[in-house]
């Protein structure tokens, strides 16, 4: 199939996403594509991908790639660095049935850039099965590296630590984390009730906090690096935490910088992840509960974020563990069963019930007239 658009590129996915539009063709440089970067391409309504790098390496069984095809998005693999070099953004591209890209609305000789490989669902599934057969060793590779730094960062719980002193209350109050993870917008819509019934404080772990503002609610907190926020998020009003590293230098101090609000975030170093930053803050301020919605635990999630290990976020976890529930899935686990069919059922059922009490109830025929009389007066008729 030939493909026709405007080309939008970035090296960074999700950056990307957010300047898409259906009609685009988006060009990424993300080898192993994990499943929230294919979310937000099938989001963005796109059509065709185009991927400098492996969608799907063989390294362990991620499933970005199928998750594009099970969505009917084309997908053009492997195609090198060279569409990064030779093409700007905005510009008129096509991709011919071969995987060869051209510079242009038409295929020339001279407009070709560079030739990629189509991918299809047996080639994914292929790709993916073989990954599949080398999880035992990725997990005994990530085992070891966590316990390699087990000991290099057991001071998060084994030593005091500092805390950034925030104004918002958090002492026997419930805190909701939410982190940009595994089916984390589902989650935090079957959680609107407990939002609006207990109103936990809010943390927003970089793109979660433009989760939560998309549901309507408003971060009270915004903990991360900070290159996943939208600046409508961070000049919100939230109290912002700029997570560093273990040498203080914080890259994410820049886009606060350019919006002028450096000033009043708190700047955090420490060996860790951002969400491992959120879970302490909450069991550090005395919270009462943490609720944790789209965090990572398990082995194909940390390799999806491109982590070989997982001390910070295992000593992080046996510290709040008392007051963490991990909200994670939970739109899976509960599926609301009631379908329109159902409650038509339901009603044509009840209608039933009523017509059966006026037909043998005489007492039920003259509430009924009374009712009937009574909105008759009511209305002047």
């Amino acid at each position: 199939m030939k493909y026709r658009g405007i080309l939008k590129l970035d090296r960074r996915t999700k950056d990307l996403v957010k300047r898409l539009e259906p009609t685009d063709i988006a060009l990424i440089d993300h080898v192993d594509m994990d499943r929230v970067a294919a979310e937000s391409l099938i989001a963005s309504g796109v059509q065709l991908v185009i991927n400098a790098q492996p969608s799907i390496s063989g390294d362990y069984p991620n499933v970005g790639p199928l998750l594009l095809m099970q969505a009917n998005i084309a997908l053009l693999d492997n195609i090198g660095q060279a569409p990064f070099e030779k093409l700007k953004e905005g510009k008129k591209v096509f991709v011919s049935d071969q995987g060869n890209l051209y510079l242009g609305a038409e295929p020339s000789k001279k407009g070709f850039i560079a030739a990629g490989t189509f991918q299809n669902a047996q080639s994914i599934e292929k790709a993916y099965q073989e990954a599949q057969t080398k999880v035992s060793l990725r997990l005994e590779e990530f085992a070891q590296n966590t316990l390699r730094y087990l000991s290099k960062e057991k001071n998060i719980i084994s030593e005091e630590q500092w805390i950034p002193a925030v104004r918002t209350p958090m002492l026997d109050r419930h805190v909701l984390v939410v982190v940009r993870g595994y089916h984390y917008k589902e989650d935090i819509r079957v959680l609107r009730s407990y939002i609006r019934e207990m109103k936990p404080v809010l943390i927003g772990v970089d793109g979660g906090a433009d989760a939560l503002r998309e549901e309507g609610f408003q971060p009270d907190i915004i903990i991360g690096d900070m290159d996943s926020v939208s600046p409508e998020a961070l000049k919100s009003g939230a109290e912002l935490i700029v997570h560093a590293y273990a040498d203080g230098r914080a890259p994410g101090l820049e886009p606060l910088q350019e919006l002028g609000i450096a000033d009043a975030a708190f700047v955090w170093p420490l060996a860790a992840t951002s969400e491992d930053l959120a879970l302490l803050l909450a069991w550090e301020k005395g919270a009462d509960l943490i609720v944790a919605v789209g965090t990572h635990n398990n082995l194909i999630e940390y390799l999806d974020k491109g982590r070989a290990g997982m001390a910070s976020s295992f000593l992080v976890r046996l510290k709040v563990g008392p007051k963490l529930v991990d909200a994670k899935g939970v739109s899976r686990l509960y599926r609301s069963s009631v379908s329109p069919g159902m409650l038509f059922a339901l009603l044509f059922a009840l209608l039933a019930v009523l017509l059966t009490l006026l037909v043998i109830s005489p007492d039920a025929r003259n509430f009924f007239s009374l009712i009937v009389l009574r909105l008759s007066l009511w209305l002047g008729i």
